[in-house]
């Protein structure tokens, strides 16, 4: 069996966002723009997701669904997908990994590790 995990390439950008943010109520909101590459020779099909976020008190939320924002993108060789979501901390400062599951057109089913970023305040962390 081939390894298709390193023909999936997944770039993460990350913001704050201010207003809908209530540091006093402890409710800290980040949102997040992936984009997704499919960098092989496959199509691949994204069928879901799995996150794991963690903030600074060692809280720990799963999220695991079908897709993402609603789709299940189907990206052929040299094409990209771009999805912005959001996540909400009871901390100033977390962190989100995950893993997408794919499935190629040749019927082998892979995952496409999203790795660690941060969720950060700006101005906290130097």
């Amino acid at each position: 069996m081939e390894d298709y995990s390193n023909e999936i390439r997944i770039q993460v950008a990350t913001s704050y966002v201010d207003d809908q943010s209530e540091p006093e109520s402890g409710r800290y909101v980040f949102a997040y723009t992936i984009t997704i590459s499919n960098d092989g020779v496959v199509p691949a099909k994204l069928l879901s997701r799995h996150w794991v976020i963690t903030d600074a008190n060692g809280k720990v939320q799963e999220v695991s669904g079908d897709g993402v924002v609603g789709e299940q993108p189907y990206l052929k060789p040299g094409e990209q997908f771009r999805y912005s979501s959001g996540a909400v901390l009871e901390t100033p400062v977390g962190a989100m990994q995950g893993l997408y599951r794919m499935r190629g057109d040749d019927g082998v089913s892979f995952d496409a590790p999203i790795a660690p970023f941060t969720l950060a305040v700006p101005g906290l962390l130097h």
